[in-house]
């Protein structure tokens, strides 16, 4: 009997929903991890990345865009993440974004370190008193991870990550000096 070899799909699987980490989320909260994940699988990534939490943030969260400094900045933050999505992340497709988050938050159809920012962004929530996180907290645990792909393009924007957690409330992101 003769079986007929599989196709392999063109565009990736979808991104799967991951119900224990998102069912703590506010309705605007899984709003902006819907909007990752559709622009996750539109640029042909398997994995929600922090770049893609923070493109949604920024365009559904007016709370997150008031955290920068003023509209010439929020624009300079859209235009580098429109640019990442029509090509300037082809670098970044098909691997794994890993800042060396621990392999224990593994979530099927999310980078470990987007994993590490919602968990963050939880615990930041729970510092307060809430059980539910919402934008600002996502975006400061984004800033506070100096190896993700949102603090990349933050840095390519001209945000300085530290200034952006100081005005968020949270401790600056360390940064690593390279010695060379």
């Amino acid at each position: 009997m003769h079986h007929p070899i599989p196709r392999v799909p063109a565009v990736p699987a979808p991104v799967p929903a991951t119900p224990d980490l998102e069912a703590r989320l506010t309705d605007e909260m899984a709003s902006v991890v819907a909007g990752a994940r559709r622009r996750a699988l539109r640029d042909g990534d398997r994995q929600i990345d922090t770049a893609h939490l923070l493109h949604s943030l920024m365009e559904t969260d007016p709370g997150v865009r008031a955290a920068f400094e003023g509209a010439p900045q929020v624009a300079r933050v859209l235009g580098y993440l429109v640019q990442r999505s029509i090509g300037y992340g082809l670098r970044w497709q098909g691997s794994v974004e890993d800042s060396g988050a621990l392999q224990l938050l593994a979530q099927p159809g999310w980078s470990p370190a987007a994993v590490t920012a919602m968990e963050g962004a939880l615990a930041r929530a729970g510092a307060r008193g809430d059980v539910r996180v919402g934008g600002t907290d996502l975006l400061a645990a984004l800033a506070a991870d100096p190896e993700c792909r949102a603090v990349e393009v933050l840095d390519h924007a001209g945000v300085e990550a530290g200034e952006l957690t100081t005005r968020l409330g949270e401790a600056p992101p360390s940064r690593q000096v390279s010695q060379g």
